[in-house]
């Protein structure tokens, strides 16, 4: 009980309570079909190219729903605007997905998909806006603690592949994600409360339309604009974003088509990356991130690269692809949980508390424009050779290492 994260999480209160307690139910949810989300495309006959494109879709979908999706939180409120696009974003899609038979399927899921920036964005501001700055970090920390928690879940897929075979077992894990993600929606709506901020911004934009707001950005810009440390958490997001998109649309790829890992085994490789993330989680990263932000964040570079070097060095027969891939997953699992944290938390840290929702909007909508030509590049590369995608990784995180130590050199005191 006297763990950080275990402290916090048992002292939660409010909204801060209804978010990340309903967020391990990804886990029984989205995260039980993700392990498979790529080879099911295969099986259903998309190519590595079709693939890429539909990632880039989904990401361009992002873009737009991004840029509306400040006025709409703060027109809807937090909470309303969190649950209605949940709906649209998950829920729907889920349906779409059962029922896939081609390439059309996914385009227009993906489409859908990307809705969920709006409550990405009202969900974060329904997270975060009643609490204590200083609990910020370590809230974000609980929520990818709750997401990696799906790694518990990762036999039931397995389970139903073998017994199965994959397609009508993603049919199923898809309708169960329908039947859990809906299920989650409704019990946040239920327990959460309209955050001050939102109803003082509902109020303030009563009777104003959806594009005389958007015509306020130009401000919004310029808040973005003078704030060195927002353009340093926009530019580590920003390639973290890039690195996680290639990671989980092309991982399943090369470890399915190139190192030759049977379909069952899928869910079990993301669920040691997980475990390996959680153990970080309790046992390491709440005593790194006392210090100055730039440590840890160099340490998750490092390890990230590490990782991502080992993959596509893992050799295609014998006993040692198992052990060299498991090694792999250890560094990414450090990698990958302590950048995704730090992401969110300098977005957070970094944003105008009296703007957050607008702010936010135009923030993530730069992020999804910038990340989403990776989908398709990253499917172009994977026609071309499995392990490209992953060299072009290795090269996003080295830059977001050299970013990281260039914006400390020139403001030391850039986390105070």
């Amino acid at each position: 009980m006297n763990n950080p994260l275990i402290k916090t999480f048992v002292g939660l209160q409010g909204n801060q309570r209804a978010c990340v307690y309903t967020e391990p139910l990804w886990g029984l949810s989205m995260n039980l079909c993700l392990p498979y989300a790529s080879v099911y495309m295969i099986a259903l006959g998309l190519k590595d190219t079709e693939i890429g494109f539909i990632a880039t879709v989904y990401m361009l979908s992002q873009v737009v729903f991004a840029f509306l999706s400040g006025p709409i939180t703060d027109k809807l409120g937090r909470r309303r605007t969190t649950a209605f696009f949940d709906l649209l974003a998950w829920s729907i899609p889920c349906l779409i997905w059962i029922r896939a038979e081609n390439f059309w399927f996914f385009f227009v899921a993906a489409l859908f998909n990307g809705a969920m920036k709006v409550p990405t964005n009202s969900w974060d501001c329904l997270l975060v806006e009643d609490a204590e700055k200083s609990q910020i970090t370590r809230i974000y920390s609980l929520i990818i603690v709750c997401g990696q928690l799906s790694a518990l879940f990762a036999p039931i897929s397995s389970i139903l592949v073998s017994r199965f075979t994959l397609v009508p077992a993603i049919r199923i894990l898809y309708t169960n994600a329908f039947v859990v993600m809906t299920a989650k929606i409704v019990i946040l709506y239920t327990f959460s409360r309209e955050t001050r901020t939102g109803v003082v911004r509902m109020r303030e934009t009563r009777g104003k339309s959806i594009f005389s707001l958007i015509g306020g950005y130009g401000g919004v810009l310029r808040i973005i604009g003078r704030s060195k440390g927002t353009i340093f958490s926009l530019t580590i997001t920003a390639l973290v974003g890039a690195v996680g998109m290639i990671n989980t649309t092309f991982w399943q790829v090369i470890a399915s088509k190139r190192l030759g890992v049977p379909d069952s085994l899928l869910p079990f490789f993301p669920m040691l990356r997980s475990l390996i993330a959680l153990a970080f989680f309790f046992l390491v990263i709440p005593h790194i991130t006392r210090v100055v932000l730039k440590v840890p964040l160099l340490l998750g570079f490092a390890s990230y690269m590490i990782g991502q070097t080992l993959l596509i060095s893992t050799p295609t027969t014998g006993a040692l692809t198992y052990v060299v891939l498991c090694v792999s997953l250890f560094f990414d699992g450090f990698g990958f949980g302590i950048l995704s944290m730090l992401a969110e938390s300098l977005v957070a840290l970094h944003v105008n508390a009296g703007e957050r929702a607008r702010v936010m909007a135009i923030q993530h909508m730069i992020i999804m424009f910038v990340t989403s030509p990776f989908g398709w590049i990253g499917g172009f590369l994977s026609e071309q050779s499995r392990v490209l995608p992953f060299v072009l990784n290795i090269c996003l995180l080295g830059a977001g290492f050299l970013v990281t130590l260039v914006h400390y050199a020139r403001n030391p005191g850039a986390d105070h």
